[in-house]
């Protein structure tokens, strides 16, 4: 019974994690050369090296900020698209991930060994880590997962395809 409750529980969780893991697996070819892109510019260490330099307290506020600003406006750009303004919402959201994946991940690598010494801040870190990984294990067991690997291959080389192109 027990077992039965834990599992009802968690299926909200795996119909918003799962398709998550899905389009973050299919889009890694693209924003990963991105990311780390951005975190070769010279610039970008610095204010790392800045950021490292901080006390904890101020690393979490300017981790909060950002973070604070992209979450929300994931959904306003979801609620945007279904008022039928698709071009505006896909613009507002692509915005706030790049806001995620460049501003507050950048902060969040300065930052991290100063911000896991607050225990609440290393167990939601933790945990979040786990249940991520509880769920990407349990979706590799999946015919879907067979399909989204094949498709992240395929967009790979496009990518190198149309990057080649580009440079001639």
């Amino acid at each position: 019974m027990r077992e039965k409750l834990y599992r009802l529980v968690r299926l909200p969780f795996e119909v918003l994690l799962v398709p998550l893991i899905l389009l973050d697996e299919l889009a890694r070819p693209f924003y990963r050369p991105f990311l780390r892109w951005v975190a070769s510019w010279r610039i970008v260490h610095r204010v790392e090296r800045w950021i490292a330099a901080r006390n904890r307290l101020f690393i979490l506020v300017i981790l909060a900020i950002p973070f604070a600003i992209a979450e929300p406006l994931k959904a306003v750009g979801v609620v945007v698209i279904a008022r039928g303004h698709f071009r505006t919402g896909a613009l507002i959201m692509v915005f706030a991930y790049l806001m995620s994946f460049v501003v507050v991940e950048r902060i969040y690598h300065a930052g991290r060994a100063k911000l896991l010494t607050y225990p609440w801040f290393a167990w939601a870190i933790g945990l979040m880590v786990s249940v991520r990984d509880d769920m990407l294990e349990r979706v590799r067991r999946t015919a879907i997962w067979r399909l989204a690997l094949r498709l992240r291959r395929e967009a790979a080389l496009a990518g190198a395809r149309f990057r080649a192109w580009i440079k001639g």
